[in-house]
């Protein structure tokens, strides 16, 4: 059982709430990828087709990914299992997790997905939402220490060069960032890129990431967060930026970049009209997505920046509201609103442990 601290309000540096995570707290987020990365329809296809060759079922399309409705939502739900039992490896979920990852990340299915990867027309297929969350799930079975691990992530590794050499050719072309709440958005894509660059020794494509971050963001000031959100975003423009950010700056030097990129920030939780609406649902994301972003930011300011607690507090509002919609009544946010709250708690874990 893991306790974090909510980063909450603080006085006197003391921890004002705590809440507990456990392996029964996270077997509905488990739940809802197990349902769904085995599940190829309905299914929304981003393709693009060369010869009547090409129109064929997702499953021979993507045989690893091609459940979830789409590839990245079936990319990240495999990270979730592969999260969930690399924490509790003795939960109930577990032995169902491992065979679904057995399933899916075979050395042929695999292969069939950087041949996919690699096909004519195919150079911004899912980039970079969709490869950073690859990226993500690669760093994840290399740091963990487990027989299967290390057998999936071997298996993996065709792909995952695949999608470093196609994002290492995209980002020096890239003349701006997009600065969109969904996924085409670079900033939260290139947190991931960094992570991963960092897990897996790769300086090279650490330095690339690193300075696209520098380049489009530290002369950056006065957001405009308060146009924020879009209908429809899962992300925050303002606050993925400032989560790349804190990656490449040290605390002092964040804490000054910040103060001047987001002199205020006056957000409150999301509502989602209709949950059952796809887009509309988005919203329940963002929710999820700004905790886990203000927590990092918080945490990266220190205990003695005085918007410190006030930011936290903020992220713990957007932790519970976010948290709550996760229920999985809809599949149109069921089939990946899972993952989200599992990097949300994820998050809070990692900033215990530092």
């Amino acid at each position: 059982m893991f306790r974090f601290a909510l980063l909450a309000a603080m006085a006197a540096g003391a921890i004002e709430a705590q809440t507990v995570f456990d392996a029964g707290s996270a077997s509905r987020f488990v739940r809802l990828a197990l349902d769904c990365v085995g599940r190829e329809y309905p299914n929304k296809i981003a393709h693009v087709m060369n010869s009547d060759a090409d129109a064929r079922p997702p499953r021979e399309l993507t045989p690893a990914f091609c459940g979830c409705f789409d590839w990245h939502s079936s990319v990240h739900g495999h990270w979730l299992l592969a999260r969930a039992i690399r924490t509790w490896p003795e939960a109930d979920f577990a032995a169902p997790a491992r065979t679904a990852l057995d399933r899916s990340l075979t050395p042929a299915n695999l292969a069939s997905e950087a041949e996919y990867l690699g096909g004519k027309g195919r150079e911004s297929f899912e980039r970079p939402y969709g490869l950073a969350w690859l990226l993500k799930l690669a760093a994840e079975l290399r740091t963990w220490r487990d027989p299967d691990a290390k057998r999936w992530s071997d298996a993996l590794r065709p792909l995952e060069r695949a999608a470093v050499g196609r994002l290492s050719t995209w980002l020096p072309k890239l003349s701006h960032p997009v600065r969109a709440g969904e996924h085409s958005q670079t900033a939260f894509a290139l947190g991931l890129l960094l992570d991963y660059a960092r897990v897996a020794g790769d300086r090279q494509f650490e330095r690339l990431v690193e300075q696209r971050i520098r380049a489009f963001y530290l002369a950056d000031r006065a957001c405009p967060v308060s146009y924020e959100p879009s209908g429809e975003d899962f992300l925050s423009p303002c606050l993925a930026e400032a989560d790349a950010v804190r990656r490449v700056l040290p605390q002092g030097e964040f804490a000054r970049w910040f103060d001047a990129f987001l002199p205020r920030i006056l957000l409150t939780p999301a509502v989602v009209t209709d949950p059952s609406d796809g887009k509309l649902a988005h919203l329940d994301g963002l929710n999820l997505s700004r905790a886990w972003m203000l927590e990092a930011i918080a945490a990266s300011l220190g205990t003695k920046h005085p918007r410190q607690a006030a930011i936290a507090r903020l992220a713990a509002r957007h932790r519970e509201t976010g948290l709550k919609a996760v229920t999985g009544e809809h599949y149109e946010g069921g089939h990946w609103l899972g993952s989200f709250a599992v990097y949300l708690v994820a998050h809070s874990w990692q900033a215990e442990k530092r």
